[in-house]
């Protein structure tokens, strides 16, 4: 007998999937940024925040994997309070270009907002398999989701940008993508506070 529990084997799988899910987001976190940063797409940073805030989640969570269930739901609610400050400060920004200004980039808007759709329907899938695992889990199985919708606005947001030749698409996809960053940190929380 090897004394290795089921327990065990569930928390390497976490593990495994959790370390891959961190490596993406936080490369799509880099990538999205700066790209976002040149072509001056308001909504292309707040996906890139929210691939930040994600793969602090994924940090946070991988801590808490094989450790108590009230561990794994301070895990969660750590994860909902940073998720909803970064929601709120892209909302800020939204709100500084609305004033000031900006020329979105309809064309890497989209081009990159496909590259992080592709990445999130994979971390999707990934992660599918430990939704109903605890708080930690299912708070990662929510931001997820979240990203799907995130990257799929990005991408409308492009081609509105494209074809109406104005910037309000991005700073209205932008807002939403905050406003939906905000949410899931809020849902978090009560994931959280129900486990």
């Amino acid at each position: 007998m090897t004394g290795c529990t089921c327990s065990d084997d569930v928390a390497g799988l976490e593990r495994r999937t959790l370390r891959i899910l961190l490596a993406v987001n936080a490369t799509m976190f880099v990538a999205e940024v700066v790209v976002g940063w040149v072509a001056e797409s308001t909504a292309l940073i707040a996906d890139s925040v929210d691939m930040l805030a994600d793969a602090a989640v994924y940090g946070i969570a991988l801590y808490a994997v094989r450790k108590s269930g009230s561990t794994q739901q301070s895990a969660a609610r750590v994860s909902g309070v940073l998720q909803v400050l970064l929601g709120l400060g892209v909302l800020a920004e939204a709100f500084r270009r609305a004033l000031f200004g900006s020329d979105p980039i309809s064309q890497l808007m989209i081009g990159v907002g496909c590259v992080a759709l592709i990445a999130n329907l994979i971390c999707l899938w990934l992660i599918s398999m430990h939704r109903t695992g605890g708080a930690h889990m299912r708070a990662s199985w929510i931001f997820s989701k979240n990203d799907v919708i995130a990257n799929t606005g990005v991408i409308i947001a492009g081609v509105l940008v494209m074809i109406l030749g104005s910037r309000t698409p991005d700073l209205v996809v932008g807002s939403i993508v905050a406003v939906v960053v905000v949410r899931g940190g809020m849902q978090i929380w009560r994931v959280a506070d129900s486990a």
